[in-house]
């Protein structure tokens, strides 16, 4: 299952996110998103768990929990809306 991460802290790393998420179980990916001059997080990114299972404990678990004092904002992403922004790029 694929999942959006919003309202991350901008000092949040791809490795502190897999940190977060693999209580729950195996994690495939993680990607921050960020700008591509700094190299600074824009304060979003996605996060991929194979099991199902796994990421929907995960989601209720962390889905509205503060991490480094920002409130997180998970959804899943659909699979119509990843292909249809994999060919606007």
């Amino acid at each position: 299952m694929n999942f959006y991460i919003g309202n991350l802290a901008f000092g949040v790393t791809e490795k502190n996110l897999k940190d977060l998420f693999i209580e729950f179980g195996e994690v495939a990916s993680v990607k921050l998103v960020t700008d591509k001059f700094s190299g600074q997080s824009k304060g979003f990114g996605f996060l991929e768990m194979p099991n199902n299972s796994d990421a929907d404990k995960a989601i209720k678990a962390l889905n509205g929990n503060a991490v480094q004092g920002r409130i997180l904002k998970i959804t899943q992403v659909e699979e119509n809306n990843k292909k249809r922004q994999k060919k606007r790029f």
